[in-house]
């Protein structure tokens, strides 16, 4: 089992190759990774490695968590120590092809056999299971190509965390100011308010405590001070969450942008002042950018 450094984020994609060495066969294991909402195994393997498959998709499946996966283990060479077998319907099925494309460009097909014997699969060895050395000769490699796809994932983390840690500084810088302006619309609302009682019938009595009560009622509906406090709680709750203790991040950060979402529509619904609406358009901007990066991360 790999071991994960918990305070980071680790992207979805990437890539491992590794060359196994397992008594006298040679085996070549490639792992790759992109993002996707679930876990993926998409495996392929020799013949040799199919009492081992599901050994083999626990160990992909604790290590690479969520995404999708493809992982190709195949045959390069058995040694000489132990005889092979052909595989005969495979080099009739790459022959057939062969004489088919050979026919379309007019090419001769003699003297193919070496090359076909050469090709994946054709060869195997005629033993019909592995020892339990080289079993785990071939785990301890597959183990390989996952270090080193992990350590792809956590580089291109990195890069993924860098882009959204600023996104969500932009937003929280983009925020501030509305917090003055806020204040400056409610003095116009008052006035506004006002002008309009004053231009009403002068023969109309106007309970003064009665008003006051209704402005207050009126303001309140357009006040966005809650909705700045949440989110800058959103916001600094993201940096918490790379602290928590578990790898799989993505979709709980996910959450928290939905929640971030969330306060800026609501910002912008109550705002009736066009320069807290142009900070809510950039917020947005802003956000669907950083939500653009967290489809990678796992």
């Amino acid at each position: 089992m790999l071991k994960y450094n918990y305070n980071m984020l680790y992207s979805m994609t990437g890539f491992g190759r590794h060359e196994i060495t397992a008594g006298d066969k040679l085996l070549m294991a490639d792992i790759k990774c992109v993002n996707g909402k679930q876990l993926e195994i998409n495996l392929k393997i020799p013949a040799l490695l199919k009492p081992y498959e599901i050994a083999i998709r626990n160990l992909l499946a604790a290590t690479i968590i969520r995404g999708s996966v493809d992982c190709n283990i195949t045959l390069k060479k058995t040694g000489d120590s132990k005889p092979v077998q052909v595989n005969t319907d495979l080099l009739k099925a790459y022959y057939h092809q062969i004489q088919q494309l050979a026919t379309e460009l007019n090419m001769a097909t003699t003297d193919v056999l070496p090359a076909l014997l050469k090709l994946p699969e054709v060869l195997v060895p005629s033993a019909d299971s592995l020892t339990n050395q080289e079993w785990a000769a071939i785990e301890a490699g597959i183990i390989t190509a996952l270090a080193m796809l992990n350590n792809h994932r956590k580089t291109e983390g990195d890069a993924l965390w860098a882009d959204i840690k600023q996104r969500v500084e932009n937003i929280k810088s983009l925020s501030q100011p509305i917090g003055t302006l806020a204040l400056e619309r409610i003095e116009k609302l008052k006035e506004n308010l006002r002008e309009k009682l004053n231009q009403l019938d002068k023969n109309i009595t106007v309970d003064a405590n009665r008003f006051e009560q209704e402005i207050i009622y009126y303001l309140e509906k357009y006040d966005i001070t809650e909705e700045q406090i949440r989110l800058a709680q959103h916001c600094d709750y993201l940096n918490e969450i790379i602290q928590t203790n578990e790898i799989a991040k993505g979709k709980k950060i996910g959450f928290i942008m939905q929640e971030i979402g969330r306060e800026i529509n609501t910002t912008g619904s109550k705002a009736y002042h066009a320069t807290i609406q142009k900070h809510v358009v950039c917020m947005k901007d802003e956000l669907e950018k950083a939500k653009e990066q967290l489809l990678n991360i796992l």
